[in-house]
């Protein structure tokens, strides 16, 4: 074995990840005993465990595409790469799924692995702070293994730099020593499919965009669909829901399963807190008007949204710095949470001078559009 004196690290790259792994043991039995380490924050399963919403001791996840509801151009064009990559016995190719938050990216990359029968780990773009913590990853894989990264578009540029030769050529860069000393070690891995998912599919190097084999972006879901979902919610929790209650939460659902199935339960919730056994549209009323959520899906936040452009700034057009100073609330906040769906029910417009509120938007809060508002959207 030869060792370098300078680097204090055996040269031979195998022996380097077999070390590597040791140390990560080492790190994990510090944590437990009250210490810290960067690897345990990567919150890596074998069994790709991520606690969103619909995740506790009953799981709401799709298992297969046949339970997976909606998205049919999506799951079309994964059926054929799935059923084409079984049939060559290799990786699937690189894919990059793109769309606002809670419409099922996760859910597909499980489905992705169950379907070519591989394992999957799950990671988010934010906990991958060095390029160490993504070559331990990375190691670990076995072949053909799917990897997920949720927020990928949040990666740190050194770490993407890493992340380029691993997705062409299944090769892994390590900088052994410091100084003068220093050499890089080409490491051979397992070819993989990385699977990324982004709310913000702008924000992404073009280098790293133009890796992906399939990019495919999720829109939101009708309201008989998330009704269709809300069913088979409701049978897995094994409570009875009426058709006219399912549609009355998805209509108010904003075309984003995640939140169908929180309003489902808070539904029950409430249902089960009045000596009932039944959801029925009249309770699903109620219970989501006490949660102050609207017939049009808009909670309290939504509607002062719209309030704050219309009372403070005569109906825009206004800044979106502006407008989350008046509200107290992140930038990013309001454009990822909030914006998307308003946009899209064209309750508001976005011009290039900022904000504006449309009458569909005045309509829905219940004022008059003053004569001095500007409602058309700017080219």
């Amino acid at each position: 074995m030869v060792r370098n004196k300078n680097s204090g690290i055996d040269d031979d790259p195998e022996i380097w990840l077999r070390k590597d792994a040791v140390e990560q043991d080492e790190q994990a039995d510090d944590l437990e005993s009250g210490g810290s380490s960067s690897y345990d924050r990567l919150m890596i399963t074998s069994n790709a465990t991520n606690h969103d919403e619909d995740e506790g001791p009953v799981s709401l996840r799709p298992s297969d595409f046949e339970s997976y509801i909606g998205q049919e151009s999506v799951k079309e064009a994964l059926k054929i790469a799935c059923t084409a990559t079984r049939q060559r016995g290799d990786a699937l190719d690189h894919l990059l799924l793109h769309g606002p938050p809670g419409l099922g990216k996760t859910s597909l990359a499980r489905i992705i692995a169950s379907e070519l029968s591989v394992g999957v780990k799950c990671t988010s773009g934010p906990v991958i702070e060095k390029p160490g913590d993504l070559a331990a990853i990375l190691s670990g894989l076995q072949k053909n293994d799917v990897l997920f990264i949720d927020e990928i578009h949040r990666l740190p540029r050194v770490v993407e730099e890493v992340l380029y030769p691993a997705m062409e050529d299944f090769q892994l860069d390590i900088l052994i020593g410091q100084g003068p000393a220093a050499r890089s070690i080409r490491v051979n891995l397992p070819p993989f499919t990385l699977v990324g998912a982004t709310t913000r599919s702008g924000l992404l190097t073009s280098p790293l965009r133009d890796r992906f084999g399939l990019v495919l972006r999720l829109q939101f879901y009708s309201v008989d669909e998330l009704a269709i979902i809300l069913h088979r919610a409701a049978e897995i929790l094994r409570i009875e829901l009426f058709n006219d209650a399912a549609k009355e939460i998805g209509a108010r659902s904003r075309g984003t399963p995640r939140i169908a199935n929180r309003l489902l339960k808070r539904v029950r919730d409430f249902v089960q807190c009045r000596g009932r056994s039944v959801i029925t549209q009249v309770a699903a009323r109620e219970a989501l008007s006490r949660l102050e959520i609207d017939d049009r899906g808009l909670d309290r936040m939504d509607r002062d949204f719209l309030r704050v452009i219309i009372e403070k700034f005569n109906g825009g057009p206004v800044g979106i710095e502006t407008i989350a100073a008046a509200l107290g609330e992140e930038r990013d906040t309001l454009e990822d949470v909030y914006e998307p769906f308003m946009l899209q029910e064209g309750l508001i417009a976005r011009t290039r001078r900022g904000r504006t509120v449309t009458p569909l938007g005045y309509a829905h809060i219940g004022l008059a559009i003053p004569l001095s508002s500007s409602t058309t959207n700017e080219e």
